[in-house]
């Protein structure tokens, strides 16, 4: 048998789907063992009545909603601190990519005894961590973005030296996660747009990147389709319940499609992130095609399927690339990342950092620090012709 049809295939968790399921919310935690939860969210949502709601639907909750956009160690730190303080027996993470990720890390963390960079995601670090040391988290996505609701990995921003690091363990993943369309309403246009492209860049790159994994093409491709159907419409008109939840399943399946890898497109949007503290999603969004540009040769053949797939006028690599240029037109999305505040004066420390990042490795075509500043650089610039051939 070749080596290439091997591979180890991890699928997600328990999801409750659907408008009004937050009222579920005790069950679940009860279903996850949890009695004494910690609801970790976003500075931007603490105030909400969503919030509010959920806090009175658990009696024993407390809250900390300390989460800012690219979460670092320091909220990871103060929220053990409050969970520690409250002798909470679980995690309640409600809100975007940042607050269910810290409250994942939160969880992870409350049982280990070693520091949090010790389990960085090489090789097997995640085997340092004691399982029974491991709180049970809910999962409440208040964006159609990161899916981070179904990872088993969570990204830290390392604030002393500007490096974002992904943080992995199997029992990092969410016992059960509620995706309740009505929850995602109130999200600004602008927000919708840039998390609803970062899931169509999962999926994408995770459809794109190397490795013997059909079930994780399967779920991108659906998940492709229906950003390109819905995602305008949620944009569109914000209380678009069936646009919603499509996206919150999109976003769900971007996550679950790249266990199979990511690539350069992530590879350089985390050191920007970092380093200029941009959106994840819509940095991800401003650099896509010109990745795609990079990557062309060897993504002939998967951007005619994309194509075919989405139903797009004109087949191809050309047709998809047009495609994703005026999808992100219609979105709002900027062209460059001068547009978003990046300028090309740290570029050799993005392409170096770019190289070290494990999504780097999921790239169709080997990258290197030069080939991913050049990237970077015709990105800034808005060059899709800068980018030159793989």
């Amino acid at each position: 048998m070749s080596v290439m049809l091997r591979g180890n295939w991890n699928y997600p968790t328990t999801i409750w789907a659907g408008p009004g399921r937050i009222a579920e919310l005790p069950a679940a935690c009860a279903a996850a063992g949890i009695k004494r939860p910690l609801l970790v969210t976003d500075e931007g949502l603490k105030e909400a009545p969503m919030i509010k709601r959920a806090l009175a639907s658990l009696p024993q909750a407390a809250l900390f909603g300390a989460v800012r956009g690219n979460p670092a160690l320091s909220h990871v730190e103060a929220g053990l601190a409050a969970y520690r303080a409250g002798s909470h027996d679980g995690v309640v993470g409600f809100g975007g990519g940042s607050a269910l990720d810290v409250g994942k890390v939160v969880a992870f963390m409350s049982g280990q005894t070693r520091p949090l960079w010790d389990f960085e995601d090489i090789g097997d670090w995640w085997t340092r961590a004691s399982p029974s040391g491991i709180a049970p988290v809910v999962a409440v996505p208040t964006t159609a973005g990161t899916g981070s609701e179904v990872g088993r990995a969570a990204v830290i921003l390392n604030e002393e030296t500007h490096q974002k690091k992904i943080i992995f363990h199997p029992k990092m993943m969410p016992h059960i996660v509620i995706s309740d369309a009505e929850l995602s309403v109130g999200l600004p246009r602008a927000v919708t747009a840039a998390t609803g492209m970062d899931a169509f860049v999962h999926c994408f790159e995770a459809f794109c990147a190397p490795g013997f994994h059909p079930l994780a093409e399967g779920v991108a491709l659906e998940g492709m389709r229906l950003i390109r159907r819905y995602l305008p419409r949620a944009c569109k008109d914000g209380g678009d319940i069936e646009a919603r939840a499509y996206m919150l399943a999109a976003a769900s399946m971007g996550a679950t499609a790249f266990q199979k890898g990511l690539g350069g497109v992530h590879a350089i949007a985390h050191p920007v992130g970092s380093w200029f503290n941009t959106h994840h999603g819509l940095t991800n969004a401003v650099i896509l095609p010109y990745v795609m540009t990079f990557n062309r040769h060897a993504i002939t053949e998967k951007a005619e399927l994309i194509a075919r797939v989405l139903g797009l006028p004109t087949g191809g690599f050309e047709g998809l690339l047009a495609w994703v240029l005026e999808f992100r037109r219609e979105l709002g999305i900027p062209h460059t990342l001068a547009e978003i505040g990046v300028s090309a004066d740290k570029a050799p420390i993005i392409g170096r950092e770019a190289e070290i990042d494990p999504s780097a490795g999921g790239n169709p075509v080997p990258v290197d620090a030069a080939k991913l500043e050049r990237i970077f650089r015709a990105a800034v610039q808005g060059d899709l012709a800068a980018v030159g051939a793989a």
